[in-house]
């Protein structure tokens, strides 16, 4: 795949490259991966049981013979978490020998292949874990260290969208309140919804006691490494949208269209390895005239579809509970 070629200096003596291809020699398609800051890259695309294949040439300085004791290229998916820095966890590990042990005298080219490979987890990177999938060449040497060189790869996989089930279906209802001041009813049309898909809901009032200013609804992410006592959160704000603006009397309902697709999302992953998980809210924030924070989040589950030319309903879920008053919305969760 052009501009996916990697070059590796063994000292001043030899180079290494490495060419991405596709099994059934169709285009490579790339991802587009968010760098440091505003960078991205353009990594090669694969999915579950794709073949990896490629071709590596290993070339060595006209005139300079390099000794080494073997070439080899490695399949790795990691986990890397924020804690445990410089200690990846891995989750896949295959390998492939290139060459036994011997003289470089000019230029050699290797064939690799690592066929139907499974690859269930998504490449992922968020604020305290990186999961990654990559190639790595080694070049063995009897002196001095091996020299290894890493050519990263995306993984991205796909769900097909459920058929609708039959017959109409209620939607999903929150019931949320502050007992004698408000009562808010927000009703949405489902709890899962793929990446381009768009929430479609009301809020309805019910009781107003209280004097509201403005409210707003917005996509959170919960980040979430380790278990029990030792889990640790990471919470981000992903989308704000302002859906109202004045106060509200009772009776009153306001609408709800929120689109997916303008947002950095990921799916949703449970207890990826027992080492991560990501989860989503949809959380409603009521402010009144004296700026406190009236909230309520609901989880919805994302993921990735593979056809997205329909969005279909599932199961109504309702839930129940009081709305909870925070001052300081960092602390809301």
């Amino acid at each position: 795949m052009k501009g996916l070629f990697g070059g590796l200096a063994l000292g001043t003596y030899a180079t290494v490259q490495l060419d991405f291809k596709r099994a059934d020699r169709k285009p490579l398609k790339a991802a587009t991966v968010k760098g440091k800051g505003t960078e991205t890259e353009q990594l090669p695309l694969y999915t579950n049981k794709d073949s990896v294949v490629g071709e590596i040439r290993v070339a060595n300085t006209p005139g300079k013979k390099v000794e080494h004791q073997g070439i080899k290229v490695q399949l790795l998916g990691q986990i890397e978490l924020k804690t445990d820095r410089g200690n990846p966890h891995d989750l896949l590990a295959l390998v492939r020998d290139l060459a036994p042990p011997g003289d470089l005298t000019s230029l050699q080219t290797f064939s690799f292949e690592f066929n139907d490979v499974e690859m269930q987890y998504d490449s992922y990177k968020g604020l305290q874990v990186r999961l990654r999938y990559l190639l790595r060449v080694t070049v063995s040497r009897s002196y001095g260290t091996s020299v290894v060189k890493e050519f990263p790869f995306w993984i991205r996989n796909t769900e097909d969208v459920p058929p609708p089930p039959p017959g109409p279906q209620p939607p999903i209802k929150m019931e949320v309140g502050i007992e004698e001041c408000l009562h808010i009813e927000f009703e949405y049309d489902k709890n899962k919804y793929h990446m381009k898909d768009t929430v479609v809901g009301k809020i309805y009032f019910l009781l107003v006691r209280i004097k509201l200013k403005h409210m707003e609804i917005e996509i959170r992410k919960r980040e979430t490494i380790g278990s029990g006592s030792h889990a640790r959160n990471e919470n981000e704000t992903l989308a704000k949208y302002e859906i109202m603006d004045g106060a509200p009397v009772r009776g009153e309902s306001i609408p709800i269209r929120l689109f997916l697709s303008p947002y950095d999302l990921a799916p949703t992953y449970k207890n990826v390895h027992n080492k991560f998980s990501v989860k989503y809210y949809l959380n409603l924030v009521l402010v009144d005239e004296e700026d406190r924070r009236y909230f309520k989040q609901q989880e919805i589950v994302l993921y990735r579809a593979s056809d997205v030319s329909k969005s279909t309903p599932v199961s109504p879920q309702t839930s129940t509970a009081a709305l909870d008053h925070q001052p300081d919305m960092q602390n809301s969760d």
